[in-house]
């Protein structure tokens, strides 16, 4: 009889390897989605930073100008660290005449949405 008991006893079985398998492929997955979303989230935020100093530029520009910016929109490309950006600056009047609001919109090389910015800028 201890013949039988220790063969018994000796090892896993196939089904407990498999279910030990899927076990580890599936915290291997979860770990996989964690590691690509901590990366999407990154380069979120990497190209946040980025397209705020560009707009951040163009309202510089709008401000220090001597004279009053003309009602309308402007589009430019801004290269911040290797990477290109649309920005699309739009004026427009407001009530008062002394006062004009400046809307800055950047967008990425897939000319999606990345940050909109706006301010209102006055006469000197």
């Amino acid at each position: 009889m201890t013949s039988r008991r220790n063969s018994a006893c000796g090892g896993f079985t196939l089904i407990e390897v498999l279910i030990a398998l899927g076990i580890v492929a599936l915290a291997l997955a979860a770990g996989s989605q964690a590691t690509m979303s901590l990366t999407r989230n990154a380069q979120r935020q990497s190209d946040l930073l980025l397209a705020d100093l560009c707009a951040e530029n163009e309202l510089a520009k709008a401000r220090l100008a001597r004279q009053m910016p003309a009602v309308g929109d402007s589009g430019s490309i801004c290269v911040q660290a290797g990477v290109s950006f649309n920005v699309t600056t739009s004026i427009i009047a407001t009530l008062n005449p002394n006062f004009r609001r400046v809307d800055v919109q950047v967008r990425d090389e897939a000319n999606a949405p990345v940050l909109r910015i706006s301010t209102v800028v006055g006469r000197f």
